[in-house]
């Protein structure tokens, strides 16, 4: 009896003992199960701290290529920043230089303004004695003929050769008795009693030239009436128009050159010669007769062709419905209008607008070009 509880107890133990050793296996075998999922989960955080790291040493090492990358570029930028520096001082520099010039130039500008107003000054006063100077001399020609006169008088009282008393007539004479400046001097007029002033070039061309129109600053209104170009007007010095009555009795009393002398406002020159030249009287409205064309003032004459009439805006004998010397103005033989007008409108300087008052000499230059200087003279053909 004994014995079987004995052995019923040794069986249970057994059997506790075999249901414990079953737990604990299987406790260890879930234990191993979560050490394995442990163990697998360890390696997969090692290598996805692995690739973290990878990742890290790729960030760092962008890190520094950025930083050594963003260094360059600050020294870069130094560089140019000093540069920058240095050529904005430069820069300083050289327009401290240029203002210091620019004030040095303008000092200068207003010094030469203030010669040349000075000059101007001189200019004018220089024109004033000149123009006195050329009076005194006119009367001082004035006088030397009353002397001439005066001996010529003594000589007839001492002597019974009758002897005649000096008279130009015009000024290639006055040059051949060995007067060679340019001035006023008197002559007398063929056919005429009364001593009349003219002005004498004797520079251009050989001398000897009677000057019966010069223009050169527009001082002088040029639009004037038939009585005024009959009798002349102006200064002899200056601007002026000797007058037809005594270019007629000029020019028919013998044979003449006429030479028409041109500048512009750039300085050219030129000049136009006719080799045989003279008007009518006014009973022919002082017709024009002019031949032998030559010169450099154009490849043809721009004066009017022989025969043409004078014509003034109250006395219109020109060859067009238009009135030619109102509408061009001034006094000038302007057949039906033609190509030449040295008495029109005085305008100062170049301009491409064309004028059709204005003063113009066509085949020379063109219906735009504007003459700032004109004369007019007259020669004997046998100077």
């Amino acid at each position: 009896m004994e014995r079987n509880v004995i052995h019923t107890q040794t069986a249970t133990m057994l059997e506790i003992g075999t249901n414990l050793l079953s737990q604990s296996a299987e406790n260890t075998r879930k234990l191993t199960d979560v050490e394995t999922q442990v163990l697998n989960q360890t390696s997969r955080l090692e290598i996805q701290l692995l690739e973290y790291s990878l990742s890290t040493n790729r960030l760092e090492k962008q890190l520094l290529e950025q930083t050594q990358e963003v260094s360059r570029l600050n020294d870069k930028n130094s560089y140019l920043e000093e540069r920058f520096a240095a050529m904005e001082a430069k820069h300083s520099r050289e327009l401290q230089v240029i203002q210091q010039e620019k004030q040095q130039l303008q000092e200068l500008l207003d010094r030469q303004n203030h010669l040349v107003s000075l000059l101007e000054g001189e200019l004018a006063s220089s024109t004033r004695n000149s123009t006195l100077l050329q009076r005194q001399q006119a009367t001082l020609t004035d006088t030397v003929q009353k002397l001439l006169a005066m001996v010529t008088h003594c000589n007839d009282i001492s002597t019974p050769i009758e002897k005649e008393i000096v008279k130009f007539r015009d000024c290639a004479e006055i040059f051949k008795s060995g007067v060679t400046e340019s001035g006023i001097y008197s002559i007398h007029l063929p056919n005429s009693t009364q001593k009349t002033k003219v002005f004498c070039d004797m520079k251009t061309r050989g001398g000897g030239w009677t000057v019966f129109q010069h223009r050169f600053d527009g001082s002088v209104d040029f639009n004037r009436g038939w009585n005024d170009y009959k009798l002349g007007f102006g200064d002899l010095s200056g601007e002026h128009w000797l007058g037809n009555d005594a270019i007629h009795l000029l020019t028919t009393s013998k044979d003449y050159i006429l030479q028409v002398h041109l500048k512009d406002a750039e300085g050219h020159q030129a000049y136009s010669q006719y080799d045989h030249f003279h008007i009518d009287g006014e009973d022919k409205k002082y017709s024009l007769h002019a031949r032998g064309f030559s010169g450099t003032a154009g490849r043809t004459s721009s004066l009017t062709q022989s025969g043409t009439l004078f014509s003034t805006k109250d006395h219109d004998n020109d060859q067009c419905s238009c009135k030619c010397a109102q509408m061009a103005t001034g006094g000038w033989w302007f057949e039906a209008c033609g190509p030449s007008n040295l008495n029109g409108i005085y305008y100062s300087g170049n301009s491409n607008v064309i004028r059709y008052n204005s003063i113009k000499w066509y085949y020379w230059k063109g219906p735009s070009w504007m003459a700032t200087m004109t004369t007019m003279m007259i020669r004997p053909v046998d100077f």
